[in-house]
Formats: structure tokens, C-alpha cells, sequence
């Protein structure tokens, strides 16, 4: 069997991510001062503190629905293992323990309710509905991981339209500095947002990806699950049973070489008895022989008169 019940794809993501968080925060802290300068101080416009913060919220939005995707994709591998385990004991047995909303306890109440109805089992359809129930799933985080990298270059945009504006007043009023300030207001904002767009996709599109690996990892499985166990259980069509008529005569043909066996076999020791008999008749027939000479020999010895024999 392909599926190691003791593995849990999702729970060493989480770990990674857990792990990756810390480390990214204590960057964070350290470099506190050069974030602050670059961030807050000196802001003549909120642009930019706005645009930050909203390339931040679609990230954090983002990360969360990942984790809780993950979570989930952690609970469905523990049922799956589980279930697997209980492969080889009692059937009544087999859902023990497993939720009856997962994944593998809800193919397996489908496909013995197919069954009960003597119905056709379509697996290809069935894995097709759960590939598109599970990608609805992570339909935001797919949403996020598109647009995160796009809210970027929107903050960069919106920057230089501030820093030209700055340049048009500029050109207007040489003498006034704020206009030049604005300018590089605007540059400071198009680098800062494009940065922190940057940052963000970078550590939210390794998860994301992640994220459908343990999907793959988990859906693999229930395929594989139904494919080799339960299928064969419960398949009743036409090709189900050819594959059973094609078993069975697959069977009988290695029966009937096997009695074709034993029957040469029966004829070898039937010869071999067969020679068996005639070296015994042939020394009974040798001792038959030897009694009457010795018979013979006994009434000459003892003149006894001779019998009719």
C-alpha cells in the first residue's frame, strides 16, 4: 500500500509556517527603526500608510484562510489513516472513530448506498465532484494569491500619480519645497508598497502552494483508498464483473494445470505400482515353485507315497 497512515502532510506545513512566522517577526523587531523610518515618519499624504495597510489586511485575510484550510486538510488525513488501519478488522468497524462529515467516511456511506440500490458506481464522476467541492474550498486563497502581488503595483501607481503631481506644482512654483517633498513622498510610497507587496506574496504564495500539495496529498489518497479497498467491495457493474468472471477463469485454469499435474503424477506411481505387482507375483510365483520341490523332496526323503497334487 502507497499511503503511510503515520505521515500528516498539513501538520508539518503548519509547523513550517508556525516556524517561519517567528522567524519573519523577529526580523521585524530587529529592523524596527528602518521600518518606521521608511513606513511612518516623514508621511506628507496617508496614501501610503493606506495602501500598506491594505496589502497587509488581503495578506493576513489570505494567511488565515490557508491556515484554516490546513487544519482541515489535518483532521481529513488523521480520518484517512484511521480508516485505513481499520481496513483489516471488522467492517461494522470500519468508521470507528472517524467523523462522519469527512471526506473518506462520506465515500464510503455513497458508495454502499450505491450498492444497497444495485446502482452503477461511477468513480471517475465521484472524483471529479470532490475536486471541485475541495477547490471551492481554497477558492479565496487563490483569489488572494493573484491579486496580492497586483495591490502592489496598484500602490505603486497611486504613488507616482502623487509624486507627479508634486512635479506638475513644482514646475508651477520652483521656489516651493513642499511640492518636492511631495515628489519624493510619492517615489518613498511607490517603493515601500512595492516592497511590502513583494514580502507578502513571496511568504504567502510558498504556502499557497503548499496548501494544494497537501490538497493533492490528501485527495491521492482517498482515490487510491477507494480504488484498491472499497471499489471492490461494492462495484456491481458489467465491468466489475468481467474483471470477476476474468478471475475466476483465470482461477480455474491454474486448477485444472494443477490437476493435470496431479493426474501425471497418479499415473507415474500407477506405473510404478503396476511394476511394483509384477516383481511381487513374480517372486510369489518363485516361491510357489521352491514349496513344491521342496514338497517334492520331503516325500522322496520320507517315502510317502504321492499325492493326487
Amino acid at each position: 500500500m502507497m499511503i503511510d497512515t503515520q505521515s500528516n502532510f498539513s501538520r508539518r506545513m503548519l509547523f513550517r509556517l508556525l516556524i517561519l512566522a517567528v522567524v519573519v517577526l523577529a526580523l521585524l523587531l530587529v529592523n524596527v527603526e528602518f521600518i518606521n523610518n521608511v513606513y511612518l515618519e516623514r508621511q506628507q499624504t496617508p496614501f501610503g500608510l493606506m495602501i500598506n495597510s491594505a496589502i497587509l489586511l488581503v495578506f493576513l485575510l489570505g494567511l488565515a484562510k490557508v491556515v484554516m484550510a490546513l487544519l482541515h486538510y489535518m483532521r481529513e488525513e488523521t480520518a484517512l489513516a484511521r480508516f485505513v488501519r481499520h481496513l483489516d478488522g471488522d467492517p461494522k468497524k470500519l468508521l470507528k472513530g472517524v467523523g462522519r462529515k469527512s471526506i473518506i467516511a462520506r465515500r464510503y456511506n455513497t458508495l454502499q448506498e450505491l450498492s444497497s440500490k444495485h446502482a452503477r458506481i461511477n468513480h471517475s464522476a465521484l472524483a471529479s465532484t470532490l475536486l471541485a467541492y475541495e477547490g471551492a474550498r481554497i477558492s479565496f486563497a487563490r483569489y488572494v494569491s493573484n491579486i496580492l502581488i497586483l495591490t502592489g503595483v496598484f500602490g505603486t501607481i497611486v504613488s507616482l500619480s502623487i509624486a507627479l503631481v508634486g512635479a506638475s506644482n513644482l514646475l508651477d512654483t520652483a521656489q516651493d519645497t513642499a511640492n518636492m517633498g511631495l515628489v519624493i513622498h510619492g517615489m518613498s510610497t511607490a517603493l515601500s508598497t512595492t516592497i511590502t507587496a513583494i514580502l507578502c506574496y513571496l511568504f504567502y504564495g510558498y504556502f499557497y502552494i503548499k496548501l494544494g500539495d497537501a490538497q493533492a496529498h490528501l485527495l491521492g489518497g482517498v482515490e487510491e483508498v477507494t480504488t484498491m479497498h472499497l471499489l471492490p467491495r461494492f462495484s456491481k457493474d458489467s465491468a466489475s464483473m468481467l474483471h470477476e468472471v476474468a478471475g475466476l477463469i483465470s482461477g480455474l485454469r491454474e486448477a485444472a494445470e494443477q490437476m493435470k499435474a496431479i493426474q501425471g503424477e497418479y499415473a507415474e506411481v500407477g506405473m510404478r505400482l503396476n511394476g511394483i505387482a509384477e516383481t511381487l507375483d513374480r517372486r510369489v510365483q518363485g516361491t510357489s515353485d521352491d514349496l513344491v520341490n521342496i514338497k517334492a523332496i520331503l516325500r522322496d526323503g520320507f517315502r510317502l507315497p504321492a499325492t493326487g497334487d
